[in-house]
């Protein structure tokens, strides 16, 4: 049995994937903030004698910043080698619409930044494409599940 490409719903497809898009930025453009201990002591009720629970607050605070700042740099970087396997045109409207600020907008990219400058239709055309191959690579990382995305209708798995 031949298992084609599924059919996305082309908003669905849309609006998740700059959800992902949005994400990247916010991790791109804030700074994390470390935790710090706390040194100052501070008194809490304990009825009914120990819980036989150990908490250590440094090794807690410090296993939190190391490990959030490299999700996030890891989260970055698979986007951006998601975004390396387009193509020229779908990584320029890519890059330049979601990638980089947030006052950026189609009509920008495709009348100033592509070079030629094409039409609304050939922009939403490629844009389109790029959001699936994207949406494809997401899923195989588990960051999108493609039942959601898929048009009213519709099994992917050949039934």
């Amino acid at each position: 049995m031949e298992q084609g490409l599924p059919e996305l719903d082309r908003r669905k497809t849309q609006t998740a994937v700059e959800a992902l898009l949005e994400k990247y930025r916010i991790y791109k453009t804030i700074i994390f903030e470390e935790r710090e201990a706390s040194i100052t002591a501070s008194y809490t009720e304990r009825f009914h004698g120990p819980t036989n629970v150990t908490s250590d607050q440094t090794a807690k605070i410090a296993v939190h910043n190391v490990d959030v700042p490299a999700a996030r740099r890891a989260y970055c970087e698979m986007i951006e080698s998601i975004v390396e396997r387009l193509g020229e045109r779908e990584q320029l409207i890519i890059r330049e619409r979601y990638m980089k600020q947030d006052d950026v907008f189609d009509y920008k990219i495709y009348n100033y930044i592509l070079d030629p400058p094409v039409s609304k239709d050939t922009y939403t055309k490629i844009r389109t494409k790029a959001f699936y191959k994207m949406a494809l690579a997401f899923a195989d990382r588990g960051l999108l599940k493609l039942g959601e995305l898929q048009k009213q209708g519709v099994r992917c798995d050949g039934a």
